[in-house]
């Protein structure tokens, strides 16, 4: 007989203890600790211990051998191929997650659409609907006429036997916190159940071929609900991120082994579904009043696509003992740093000001690029001096005053040029045979840019 144990896990990281506590060492999350039994199967089980067989001597291959190139399927969306790294590997296996109501089943199904429209076999399953609702969201979004096999299961055993018989070119399971493995002493959405079920349907990925794309619940932190060690077992990584109260989403790539991290897919929510966003540039750009100061263009990259967004600030006198601070869409921590330079450095004073800085159209920015860009905004809100509508900005502020050059110039100065942009703050150095550009060094010469109107 198998030994059983109980075991007490962490739902939020995963962490294991030998006893119950009220709070988590590792994540520090309360009231997040539940007991699990584990119990070893029998051999050769769905998640027991393997069969006692002979081992046998594993083959190893030469490193300068030729690159085989990768076999990919293309959905149709070009903006979730771009996500992808160009379309689908065969035998991959990626998680998609996101908050709730953010369109992740709609977006899937209407790729799976796309995959069957083109010849592809495909299977969705969802543990959460049944397929009469899901064909009331194909109807909706035009995609009836699809020939796409669905189906309503949750136990993964059945779901295994299922895809070894009829061998399809992609499966969707919706969502991995629904799935469930007998061979597991756990309730459905458990970290040791989560972790069971990914590592079956990756190994299914791996040894078939068959592309596989599983659904993940988020935290409130915005995390992929479960193990992190899912996100180690898969191939890609994708959040799928809404501003609240805004129709356009972004399909954001943060691990890929077969293209570009942190490459982004853009779309609109409408009432047929999600539509494709070309050119991303002019849905984040305003285009409102030039004559009103604090608003700066910041010419930044997302994975290989070059990006147009406008930074606004607001920076007014404060009668508070300790000034407000306020950002959406960057880095808090950065915005302090960048204001303690322009204090020390430009001898600027921000220390008695409220300060508020947005990214306009929700967009989140992470690179270190959009220094010069928010600094530029933050002292024309100061000096209520207005930027030209003409020039875009970009570069990296260091602690020293200095600004340092970025990656990718070309491609930011090619992208202003193409939205009718004709000039540019850069980093001093960069050059330019299409746009007017003006270097800057320091901060000093950002200061003098600003209160010469640009």
């Amino acid at each position: 007989m198998a030994r059983i144990s109980d075991t007490y896990v962490c739902q939020s990281c995963g962490n294991v203890t030998a006893k119950w506590a009220g709070r988590c060492d590792a994540c520090g999350e309360w009231n997040t600790i539940a007991q699990e039994a584990s119990e070893a199967g029998p051999p050769g089980s769905l998640g027991g211990a393997p069969a006692k067989t002979k081992a046998k001597k594993i083959e190893f291959t030469s490193r300068s051998g030729g690159a085989e190139d990768i076999a990919r399927l293309a959905t149709g969306n070009g903006e979730f191929d771009r996500a992808c790294g160009g379309g689908l590997a065969h035998g991959s296996a990626l998680l998609i997650g996101g908050d709730p109501g953010v369109g992740k089943s709609t977006l899937l199904l209407q790729i799976a659409a796309g995959l069957s429209r083109g010849g592809h076999a495909v299977a969705y399953i969802s543990g959460e609907e049944s397929p009469g609702q899901i064909r009331l969201r194909a109807k909706r979004l035009g995609a009836a006429g699809a020939p796409v096999h669905l189906a309503s299961a949750t136990s993964l055993r059945d779901i295994l036997a299922t895809l070894k018989a009829e061998k399809p070119d992609a499966v969707i399971i919706d969502s991995i916190q629904t799935l469930w493995s007998d061979a597991v002493p756990a309730a459905p959405g458990t970290v040791t159940q989560v972790r069971a079920c990914a590592q079956e349907l990756v190994r299914f990925a791996k040894s078939s071929g068959c592309i596989v794309l599983l659904v993940g619940h988020v935290t409130k932190d915005g995390q992929i609900a479960g193990p992190r060690v899912v996100e180690h077992m898969v191939d890609a990584v994708m959040y799928f991120e809404s501003e609240q109260g805004r129709d356009f989403r972004i399909l954001r790539a943060v691990k890929n082994r077969f293209g570009a991290a942190h490459e982004i897919g853009v779309f609109e929510m409408s009432s047929s579904g999600l539509q494709e966003v070309t050119n991303p540039s002019e849905l984040f750009l305003t285009g409102g009043d030039n004559s009103v100061s604090g608003a700066a263009v910041f010419a930044g990259i997302e994975g290989t696509r070059p990006v147009l967004v406008e930074i606004q600030a607001l920076v007014s006198p404060s009668s508070l003992a300790a000034p407000r601070r306020a950002v959406v869409g960057w880095d808090g921590a950065r915005l302090s740093m960048l204001l303690a330079v322009l204090d020390a450095r430009a001898g600027l004073d921000f220390g008695r000001h409220d300060v508020f800085l947005n990214v306009a159209g929700g967009l989140r920015i992470a690179e270190p690029a959009a220094d010069l860009a928010a600094a530029a905004a933050l002292c024309s809100s100061l000096f209520d001096a207005p930027l030209p509508s003409t020039r875009v900005v970009f570069g990296e502020v260091a602690l020293s005053g200095a600004v340092r050059p970025v990656n990718q110039t070309e491609a930011r100065l090619k992208e202003a040029q193409k939205l009718g942009f004709s000039g540019a703050l850069a980093p001093a150095g960069a050059v330019s045979s299409e746009i007017k550009l003006t270097g800057a060094s320091t901060l000093a010469d950002l200061v003098a840019w600003v209160r010469a109107g640009g």
